[in-house]
């Protein structure tokens, strides 16, 4: 007979924490050997599960199983359905996926009740799994000697009752008193050594018990204390990482937009240069071409005092001929005021057919003349802006907030000084301000005379 447990309550907290987020790892118990009390909640939870999750995630050999009853599933199949968690690691994660969601306080490894502790760590499969087994393992144990000892004492006093009666048989039979008497006392002798055996049997049990208890305070003490320097270093170098991190995204930051400052600055330092070298170019070309024409030296009325030379000052085109000497130049840009443009030209034409049939003429404009064109639209109001412009013409639509004239001005501003510029629109302000800035102004029926003689 095994001795009897202690009657004192095991310790129930887990050594470890487990982290009810991860996913189903392999687990480190044999689950062959595990206790009953959690071999029927793993069925449970498991039967439980079985009859809500998809059918691709039920092994073939459970798919019978799932039509029973809900009450029938652990009690009818509980072994397939214990085999197919042992053996099935994708049945296994669906199960702890599903008690995630439905059942989550089944998978709570901090709670009071050993058998739910263990059971969760076994299906988390947790490092503390053992733990936890051996500690219902050991409570099951202590059951079954307790069951064992309380037999032991049943028995005892069922002994001591037949020797109360067999004493009142000695009574009435004083012949067959003493034979009965002596082999009542043998017998009686006989259950006090095994009592006494179990006494002692108890006392070890006791002993080994409260040996355990202290192991297994030293044991969660020297993990709670790993476990917290271990957090607490996590924590420092996570703080460490992100501050790295943070440090270097900033400076990643800076360093994308000071290159792209540069980029950009270079960039229009290139075109800036490049028209005003072609510029240059074409004005020395001019000019060589006036001098080969008209001598070397200055003209007698240029010598004369007294009288100072008009300065050249933009002055506005009336006719398409004249455009086409301004188109004529080297490096010349012709800007053009889109819908003061079209509404002139065809009103009648919807928004878009107006800037498709403008975009046009001014391709086949920028063909014949090798001039920089620019187009430029309001943005209000304008559903799906083209994704390409016909080869030589650029077009642009103003950002919300912003006027096609402010565009056409700043696009003005930018060109280098001397830089030919050509800017079509009838509005007298947008005319006046750029004829300041040294462009050309063009009215809108001079720039659509020209475009329909292509």
């Amino acid at each position: 007979m095994a001795p009897p447990p202690s009657s004192g309550p095991a310790p129930a907290d887990p050594p470890p924490t487990a982290d009810p987020d991860a996913g189903a790892r392999d687990s480190t118990v044999d689950w062959g050997g595990l206790p009953e009390p959690v071999r029927a909640r793993i069925a449970e939870l498991a039967a439980e599960a079985v009859g809500a999750l998809p059918v691709v995630d039920v092994p073939q050999a459970l798919r019978a199983v799932a039509r029973f009853a809900p009450a029938k599933r652990a009690r009818l199949g509980g072994g397939a359905i214990l085999g197919a968690m042992r053996d099935n690691a994708a049945f296994r994660t669906a199960v702890l996926n599903w008690a995630k969601e439905h059942r989550a306080s089944a998978l709570d490894v901090g709670g009071p009740d050993p058998v739910a502790a263990a059971t969760a760590a076994v299906l988390l499969g947790e490092d503390s799994a053992v733990h936890y087994v051996e500690l219902v393992g050991r409570r099951v144990s202590d059951s079954a000697l307790r069951a064992e000892r309380d037999a032991a004492v049943a028995k005892l006093r069922k002994a001591e009752a037949e020797l109360a009666r067999v004493q009142g048989l000695l009574d009435a039979s004083s012949g067959a008193a003493d034979v009965v008497r002596a082999e009542s006392e043998a017998e009686l002798e006989r259950l006090r050594k095994r009592l006494r055996e179990q006494g002692v049997k108890l006392r070890e049990a006791k002993d080994a018990a409260a040996s355990a208890a202290a192991e297994m305070d030293r044991m969660r003490a020297r993990v709670d204390a790993e476990l917290a320097a271990v957090v607490e270093q996590r924590d420092r170098e996570r703080e460490r990482v992100e501050h790295e991190r943070a440090r270097a995204e900033r400076a990643e930051a800076d360093a994308e937009i000071a290159r792209q400052s540069a980029r950009e600055a270079r960039q229009a330092d290139e075109v800036r240069l490049a028209l005003l070298v072609d510029t240059l170019d074409g004005a020395v070309t001019g000019l060589r071409r006036e001098l080969a024409l008209g001598g070397g030296g200055p003209r007698p009325a240029d010598l004369v005092r007294g009288a100072t030379a008009a300065q050249g000052v933009a002055g506005r085109v009336e006719d398409p001929a004249a455009l086409d000497r301004l188109l004529a130049l080297p490096s010349v840009h012709l800007v053009v005021d889109g819908y003061n443009v079209t509404k002139t030209g065809y009103p009648e034409l919807s928004l878009a057919d107006q800037r498709d049939r403008l975009v046009r003429q001014l391709a086949a404009l920028a063909a014949r003349t090798s001039a920089e064109v620019t187009l430029v639209f309001d943005g209000a109001g304008v559903v799906a802006v083209p994704v390409a412009a016909p080869r030589g013409v650029r077009v642009l639509f103003s950002d919300p907030g912003v006027l096609a004239d402010d565009v056409i001005r700043a696009l003005v501003t930018a060109e280098p000084e001397g830089r030919p510029v050509v800017v079509a629109t009838s509005d007298r302000a947008v005319a006046d301000s750029v004829r300041r800035r040294g462009a050309h102004p063009v009215p809108s029926a001079v720039l659509l005379a020209r475009l329909g003689r292509i």
